[in-house]
């Protein structure tokens, strides 16, 4: 395999992570992004900046392209150009909550988008797509722990459709244009850098701010955290793994990547404020008590994520494993870094 890969959404969380880790193993990386302002454009071009400085110092490349994926004629030129030998399509948009008030940014940019994804792979063929789906798509799912042969037919959110008909689309183009195409589950990334828009992040947020925290549910949800690096990794993993036919004539395939170790959202916030302390973010006597209330569940949302990985175990031998406090500690050093106290 030649190492000309194409990454979208190359400045969100996972995909600056990976372009960097892509441009240190020499791989000479195309990002593709709309650096658009769901959230704050400056953690992106920060991103950005990272993946360029790791560039300068590997022997792989890194070229931004700056555009949408739902301009069908920009990711057309973008792949006629490129001759790209793998896609990793992580470009979308994100979160369950904000599907309920916005859906057309979902339709743009989840439907559209990844439809103008798979139309250029079939007219310049890639040996390998690799795309984000998510462990929104078990929706209400009660057995535990979620395995991808689990039915995946009750989506509570329209971010959860979006993301299962992505799936439902690469596996007809797969069987349709022999597209090798693999999609992977993500569960509840989180760590240095990450989407502002997070539990974990707004969290730190709202605490240094002197605000409440809301904890939903009443705080009797259990969330399958998984840690960036162990996203990646699992990423970098299944890239030149093409599946092979999977039974129906598609070269098509599913992964779950998740920590497997889900935990009970008043434990990740006392972990969360805990690190917080001991990491300078906030002052030893900090009162949470007077910050934090319990809500009940919102709209979309689920009780548990738990993600049964032994499939990726099983083929790729890998699972996550990063410690859910050493992950949290890790994102807090970070944010009293980046936000200089």
């Amino acid at each position: 395999m030649n190492k000309r890969i194409l990454v979208t959404g190359a400045a969100g969380f996972i995909g600056a992570f990976l372009s960097a880790r892509l441009v240190r193993e020499g791989w000479d990386v195309t990002g593709l992004d709309s650096v658009n302002s769901y959230y704050d454009p400056g953690i992106k071009e920060d991103r950005i900046r990272m993946v360029e400085a790791a560039a300068g110092e590997a022997s792989g490349s890194f070229t931004l392209v700056r555009g949408d994926l739902a301009d069908a004629a920009l990711v057309e030129r973008t792949f006629a150009e490129g001759e790209f030998d793998v896609v990793v399509n992580l470009a979308a948009q994100a979160g369950v909550r904000y599907s309920i008030d916005n859906p057309k940014a979902y339709i743009d940019s989840n439907l559209v988008g990844f439809y103008n994804v798979l139309e250029a792979c079939r007219h310049h063929p890639v040996k390998h797509l690799v795309y984000a789906s998510s462990s929104s798509v078990y929706g209400g799912n009660e057995k535990v722990p979620l395995s991808e042969s689990d039915a995946v037919d009750h989506p509570v959110s329209l971010y959860a459709a979006t993301k299962k008909s992505n799936e439902l689309m690469a596996h007809a183009y797969s069987k349709l244009y022999g597209i090798p195409a693999t999609g992977l589950r993500f569960f509840t990334v989180y760590g240095p850098m990450g989407r502002p828009d997070m539990a974990y992040f707004k969290f730190a947020d709202t605490l240094r701010a002197g605000g409440t925290i809301g904890i939903y549910n009443m705080g009797d949800c259990r969330r399958d955290f998984t840690y960036v690096d162990d996203i990646v990794e699992g990423v970098m993993r299944v890239i030149p793994h093409a599946p092979e036919d999977c039974g129906t004539g598609a070269r098509y395939g599913v992964y779950n990547i998740g920590n497997s170790e889900p935990v009970q959202l008043l434990e990740f916030v006392d972990t969360l404020q805990r690190v917080l302390v001991e990491e300078g973010v906030l002052p030893p006597d900090y009162d949470f008590a007077a910050h934090r209330e319990l809500l009940p569940m919102q709209p979309g949302d689920v009780v548990e994520t738990y993600a049964d990985c032994s499939e990726l175990e099983r083929d790729l031998g890998y699972r996550p494993s990063t410690r859910l406090e050493d992950g949290l500690r890790a994102f807090a050093r970070w944010y009293r870094g980046y936000y200089g106290f």
